[in-house]
């Protein structure tokens, strides 16, 4: 096996997971490194902690600095322009308009005694990368990924195996598309979504972030439910509506089923744009450590029920709506893959 390893960072507000790959871009290990990222005490920090990550890193897998070949840097965004931070949720105001790319690659080539190349684009993106290498093989194919969590992640892998950014790396920001909310049976004013548009985003109907509205509006059918007569704090009620739904609630399992139903809707309208191969379903809801087998598969014949009649006919038989297999691998390894594609550009 060669020595040369690429390394993925996927830095997150709260934990930076760290990854790595061989130049056969097989990983280097199928556990995560994780390490607080440390954005509440600055700029500094956040580099020392990648930094230490990575050394961290190579020390548990019999690695040295002088085996890195590449880095990759996934990030959330928005972004004023490559590598750089934008008002970007869950971080600190001051982190606007710092230019995390030059600071990291700088911290570095300090590091390993000689300039590194590094490449930085978005975590959503870069796990689709990942996710798209192992559900299509060999096959030369595109391969669309979403990814329910806190927000919806959105990635479109092309036959090159390369994410779709945009021009002004906003591509494939899909989690923020209108819902036809004419499909829904909803009435009243569009949920609102922390993006600040107010047309009814995707993600505030398929997301963590959305639960607190989505649970107003489902629990009227459910008068009798011990969460309508609940005083508890509206965070503590909707975190236990995953598990509530795999003990067979009611409540819970029409909030995921909708849920399901809107992802179901989204994906059709996805697959009249960019006409994937295969859809991968990613995200919290697909965890294996976290639900249930009879769970996920509920949420996921729940999606592909919701998308056939909105697809194409050749493609109600061609599109493959698949789980996620990397889990939280997913973003540092396609961080780590991308190293590995630019360094095989430039050969």
């Amino acid at each position: 096996m060669s020595k040369k390893i690429f390394i993925g960072t996927d830095s997150g507000a709260t934990t930076t997971k760290l990854c790595a790959v061989w130049e056969t871009g097989e990983p280097v290990s199928n556990k995560v490194l994780q390490r607080s990222t440390g954005s509440e005490n600055g700029r500094e920090a956040v580099i020392h902690s990648w930094i230490t990550g990575v050394s961290d890193f190579l020390t548990q897998n019999n690695l040295q600095w002088s085996h890195v070949a590449g880095v990759g840097l996934a990030i959330p965004g928005p972004y004023e322009r490559y590598g750089v931070w934008s008002n970007t949720p869950n971080l600190p105001k001051s982190f606007a308009g710092w230019d995390v790319f030059t600071d990291y690659k700088t911290a570095l080539a300090q590091q390993a005694g000689r300039e590194l190349p590094l490449v930085c684009g978005n975590d959503g993106n870069y796990g689709g990368v990942a996710e798209a290498r192992l559900a299509r093989g060999n096959a030369k194919i595109s391969v669309l990924m979403l990814m329910p969590g806190s927000g919806l992640g959105a990635a479109f892998v092309g036959a090159d195996g390369l994410c779709l950014d945009g021009d002004t790396l906003a591509g494939m920001e899909a989690g923020h598309m209108p819902v036809p909310l004419q499909l829904l049976g909803l009435t009243g004013k569009p949920f609102t979504c922390g993006c600040g548009r107010d047309w009814g985003c995707v993600e505030a109907y398929t997301t963590i972030s959305g639960l607190p509205q989505l649970l107003v509006e489902r629990i009227k059918n459910f008068p009798d439910h011990e969460l309508a007569r609940s005083t508890a704090p509206t965070k503590e009620k909707v975190l236990s509506l995953r598990t509530r739904a795999q003990k067979g609630d009611a409540l819970a399992l029409d909030i995921f089923d909708f849920q399901a139903r809107v992802m179901g809707i989204h994906v059709a309208n996805l697959a009249m744009a960019l006409d994937p191969a295969i859809v991968v379903i990613g995200g919290g809801l697909m965890d294996h450590e976290a639900t249930t087998p009879e769970f996920r598969v509920r949420y996921m014949n729940a999606i592909r029920a919701a998308a056939r009649p909105y697809l194409w006919a050749p493609q109600k038989d061609t599109i493959k709506i698949v789980p996620a297999a990397l889990g939280e691998l997913s973003q540092a390894i396609g961080a780590a893959l991308m190293a590995m594609y630019q360094s095989q550009d430039k050969h």
